[in-house]
């Protein structure tokens, strides 16, 4: 009879996470991001915020999680002033790279190398074409991030996303599904070579699990299920990760390949969950558990983000 081991893989947008332009900054001054009044104060306020975040996650599941992906993030500094946090305990580093995204926000991936040491990372950026010609796309590269899990000495391979809003529209529905349609052929491309490759897909696809592009993601060229995608059944259930206008909406999401699940050893997918301890609510919406925000619009609030964190457990079995 085997063992197991439980570990945690999570994802979180944090919400618009700047480096402040500099301390001398009127308060009706807006920030190149758009946000009015972003100060040392308060982006040291949001740092200590997020890791507090971390803290809640350790009391309520035992320990952090072994690798985390992340939305909204503008540059190496915030990374690391995040991972300095006593926290993290010198124990944690990241992945990440510039892209072209238009407001000046990129994905990352943060890890345990007590637990996890990377292999190899990359990005992959769509092309769109335009009058014409192609053009470089100014949304959020795909991170690809290969780690060696070195308790099972199984390769993982992680793929972070940050899928265009819903703002403009079909615009950006376009953009979505070529996006999806190029992380799907580089997925079905590895599993060619090795149908038992162990892979990991997180971000926050601007879309809900039941939406036609991600039930694409996950069939092959065959019409295989080539990811699973554990947060269909958490929709289906009333679990959300963020909201628009109190509707509540599933967006950030985790899939993994079928080479995670039914394993004799080895990781194991064991459940899924959004993270929205009591903590991250803001309480002044009674009984409407919405994510307590940095801002809401131009209104500085001073919460975490305007998503709630969501992860799987695996099980390292022996």
């Amino acid at each position: 009879m085997s063992s197991s081991q439980v570990q945690y893989i999570m994802f979180y947008n944090v919400e618009n996470l700047y480096a402040p332009q500099g301390k001398d900054i009127s308060r009706h001054v807006f920030h190149k991001s758009g946000l009015r009044n972003w100060t040392e104060e308060r982006y040291h306020t949001k740092i200590n915020k997020l890791a507090k975040v971390f803290s809640y996650f350790q009391i309520d599941h035992g320990h952090l999680p072994i690798m985390v992906g992340l939305a909204e993030i503008e540059n190496d500094r915030v990374l690391e002033d995040l991972l300095e946090k006593g926290i993290f305990q010198d124990q944690y580093a990241y992945v990440h790279y510039d892209s072209l995204d238009e407001r000046g926000v990129d994905t990352a991936l943060i890890y345990n190398k007590t637990i996890l040491q990377l292999l190899d990372s990359e990005v992959y950026t769509q092309t769109f074409a335009e009058s014409n010609k192609a053009r470089l796309d100014t949304t959020r590269d795909i991170l690809y991030c290969k780690m060696l899990h070195l308790e099972s000495q199984e390769e993982l391979h992680v793929y972070v996303i940050h899928l265009p809003s819903q703002r403009k529209g079909g615009e950006n529905e376009v953009k979505r599904s070529l996006i999806l349609g190029l992380l799907q052929k580089i997925i079905q491309d590895k599993l060619d070579i090795n149908p038992k490759e162990k892979i990991i897909v997180m971000g926050d696809f601007n879309e809900n699990p039941d939406n036609n592009h991600e039930l694409n993601l996950i069939k092959g060229k065959s019409f295989d299920t080539i990811l699973r995608n554990p947060f269909i059944d958490l929709y289906a259930r009333g679990c959300f990760s963020t909201f628009y206008r109190d509707k509540g909406l599933l967006f950030d999401q985790i899939l993994l390949s079928d080479s995670l699940f039914n394993q004799n050893e080895g990781l194991e997918y064991s459940d899924s969950e959004v993270y929205n301890s009591p903590h991250l609510i803001d309480r002044s919406y009674k009984r409407k558990n919405l994510p307590f925000r940095t801002y809401a619009g131009t209104r500085y609030l001073g919460g975490y983000s305007d998503h709630f964190p969501v992860f799987v457990k695996v099980k390292i079995k022996k």
